[in-house]
């Protein structure tokens, strides 16, 4: 039988990791995640927001953030953003 890993098993393992967090909106961050509760609510430090502007994309650098899990669209873990050359 293969084995089964739960959603918030496997988020709960990139606790420490760098992770890529798509957001609903036009916004994605990049950081290290310091935790999350049952409702997928992130904190994350040494963060990077990239925001989609018609300008082009803007970077703010952040010490901490707290994420809404009702408006995280996608979970890339072990990434570095959008700009990460793999």
């Amino acid at each position: 039988m293969a084995s089964q890993i739960l959603p918030l098993e496997l988020i709960d393992r990139c606790i420490g990791s760098r992770i890529w967090v798509v957001m609903k909106s036009d916004r994605e961050f990049t950081g290290t995640l310091l935790g999350f509760d049952d409702f997928v609510n992130m904190v994350l430090e040494d963060v990077t927001e990239y925001e989609l502007t018609p300008q082009g994309r803007i970077q703010t650098k952040l010490a901490q953030t707290l994420l809404n899990g009702n408006n995280i669209c996608m979970l890339i873990p072990g990434s570095a953003g959008p700009e990460d050359p793999q």
